[in-house]
């Protein structure tokens, strides 16, 4: 069983189509973050470029393929600091423009992931919905899975990283007002009902005239609350994640009076509806 792994959530402005400088901010969390001993640091959905696009045009511009610079320069830092992180960013592929997250490592691109489910909101309006299968990923002995934003609202996106063996699923997000409700107890519930990890990293600040709400939260394995941002206050949120609480899907209560088993227990025949 791999030791503990120290992680942190990085609840950051962004600045509107500034990707220099949003790079530069990047690169000055990890140097912090690295300081208090986390490995895997996980930033907000769009950290490079923002979130407030008014026209695909004006969001393609911003865009880069994966890999690509601002990815190079990341795996540099990680290889200097020794951590992985995740971070969202505006994919370009050919015509198409995806609203997308990468996990870099030392080494260099560990993997990436396209968002599924999209609002009608922002530079959502113009990305393509994502197009591959949700994936886990190796990191330090950690398993990881990868959601953005709107796709935490979607139960089924954790449960099948769950079931494909994830310890952590964390969801680089851009919660705007209306969505403190999801904040205050969709993280927690995810983690419960799945027993992993789940860590949600939110922006503040505003663009555009449009606020973003903060709040973001590291939830352990029963869904309890292990660490909670102010509602619109820069901050770095910490945590230790034991993957042997999150691989033992059997919790005894009471031995032979009081067991459940959050895998075992489903009853998939039943659950047909849910895909049709």
């Amino acid at each position: 069983m791999p030791p503990l792994l120290k992680i942190a959530g990085v609840q950051m402005d962004v600045a509107f189509a500034d990707v220099k400088q949003n790079l530069r901010r990047v690169l000055e969390k990890m140097e912090q973050t690295a300081a208090e001993g986390a490995r895997l640091v996980v930033f907000p959905e769009c950290a490079l470029t923002g979130y407030c696009f008014d026209s695909l045009e004006e969001a393609r511009e911003l865009a880069e393929p994966i890999p690509g610079p601002s990815i190079e320069q990341i795996t540099a830092a990680c290889r200097k600091l020794d951590q992985h992180v995740v971070f969202g960013l505006l994919e370009a592929d050919g015509e198409r423009l995806f609203n997308a997250c990468v996990l870099v490592g030392p080494d260099g691109l560990v993997g990436s992931y396209r968002k599924v489910h999209l609002p009608f909101l922002g530079v959502d309006r113009f990305t393509t919905p994502g197009d591959r299968p949700f994936a886990v990923h190796e990191v330090r002995g950690l398993r990881v899975g990868m959601n953005i934003c709107y796709d935490g609202a979607f139960p089924e996106a954790a449960r099948v990283m769950a079931l494909d063996g994830a310890d952590l699923i964390v969801l680089p997000t851009n919660w705007p007002p209306g969505a403190e409700s999801f904040a205050d107890y969709a993280i927690n519930t995810r983690a419960m009902e799945n027993a992993v990890y789940y860590l949600a990293a939110n922006r503040i600040g505003s663009e555009r005239g449009f606020r973003f709400i903060g709040r973001s939260k590291i939830a352990g394995t029963n869904g309890e609350t292990m660490a909670e941002a102010a509602h619109e206050d820069e901050a770095v949120l910490y945590a230790e994640i034991d993957a042997a609480r999150s691989r033992n899907k059997h919790l005894v209560r009471v031995p032979g009076k009081h067991e459940i088993d959050r895998f075992k227990d489903r009853r998939p025949e039943m659950y047909g509806r849910v895909v049709e």
